[in-house]
């Protein structure tokens, strides 16, 4: 006897003319494929249009979808994946239905320039954003009342989420997966689509000097690689920049240049990220789970841990055992 599939929570994004394929691409592989294997109730994907029917896109082809603004705005996430032009107002078809969503409590999301709908809706105002870089100046003329930060790759602030360029997106739709149903399920949706598990939405979206051929990059890929794999050790600045063969000043520019962060910041992360699976999957006391991520002490990862995850240990624990949303508070008081 066959299984009966459970579905999950509906998604939709919208298409628009002229769009890159790309754009919709992100969404549908993060939450239109089914993936059976997790044995959780995965998401209904629903491409969506202002006006049903046929949307030309880049390349001369045409995608089609018989659902418009009203199937879009029923969604419990809603997606806007850019926008056609970024100087013109959203129509007032759309920002009836971003409102209609957001009163709803929908959790609205858009990637790239679609932070131009959302902000031409309302919704961002008073709230922290992102978009593309290339777009700030702009945004900022436009839409002085929000607190834009054009140098992140993602802000989760609460029920609306912004997102810088293309890929960026796609760090937002894990992180969205990984506050839905863990890291662990996060963590095999990003090693099927072979991209990193997690890429702190703090991280800057620009780096002016991209990785070379430099060997000094592979060094700097080698220390990243040893230090992941002795979380657990006391590890400093001075320690990577040995396992790298350079002066801790040379390793700081160098690492700054290969990732937009510093080895501290990183190091930071890559603890928090590995503390989720024993928070979600053991009862390990917190002080324990510090330690064996290479937190000195419960204190300093419970500072990390709000800073990080704007939630406690112990509520995001509670949180991902009974299904109820963690007390997310603001960074001043997660800890």
């Amino acid at each position: 006897m066959l299984a009966v599939r459970r579905r999950g929570p509906a998604v939709s994004v919208l298409a628009y003319e002229g769009m890159s394929a790309f754009e919709i691409g992100i969404v549908t592989e993060v939450f239109g494929l089914p993936r059976p294997e997790f044995d959780v109730p995965w998401y209904e994907l629903t491409i969506c249009a202002e006006e049903p029917g046929a949307v030309p896109v880049i390349g001369g082809a045409s995608l089609h979808t018989p659902h418009g603004l009203e199937a879009f705005a029923t969604a419990d996430t809603v997606i806007v994946p850019g926008v056609s032009d970024v100087s013109v107002d959203p129509s007032p078809a759309l920002v009836a239905a971003l409102r209609q969503a957001h009163h709803r409590g929908a959790r609205i999301m858009s990637i790239c320039s679609g932070a131009f709908a959302l902000a031409g809706a309302g919704l961002l105002e008073g709230r922290r954003a992102t978009t593309h870089w290339r777009y700030a100046e702009r945004f900022r003329r436009r839409y002085p009342d929000v607190a834009l930060d054009p140098d992140v790759l993602y802000i989760d602030d609460e029920t609306v989420f912004t997102s810088a360029g293309s890929a960026a997106g796609l760090d937002l739709c894990l992180h969205v997966v990984r506050r839905d149903h863990g890291a662990a399920i996060a963590n095999a949706v990003a090693r099927r689509l072979v991209i990193p598990p997690h890429r702190d939405g703090g991280q800057a979206q620009f780096i002016e000097a991209p990785m070379t051929a430099d060997p000094a990059d592979d060094r700097i890929a080698a220390s990243m690689a040893w230090a992941l794999a002795h979380l657990a050790d006391a590890i400093t600045v001075d320690t990577l920049a040995d396992r790298a063969y350079m002066s801790a000043r040379t390793y700081l520019r160098h690492f700054a240049r290969a990732t937009g962060t510093t080895p501290i910041r990183w190091l930071i992360n890559q603890r928090i990220q590995a503390s989720l699976a024993l928070l979600e999957t053991t009862t390990t006391p917190i002080e324990k789970i510090a330690r064996s991520v290479g937190f000195d002490s419960a204190v300093t990862y419970r500072h990390h841990f709000g800073h990080t995850m704007r939630t406690a240990p112990s509520a995001y624990r509670r949180a991902f055992r009974t299904g109820e949303p963690a007390d997310r508070q603001p960074l001043s008081s997660a800890l």
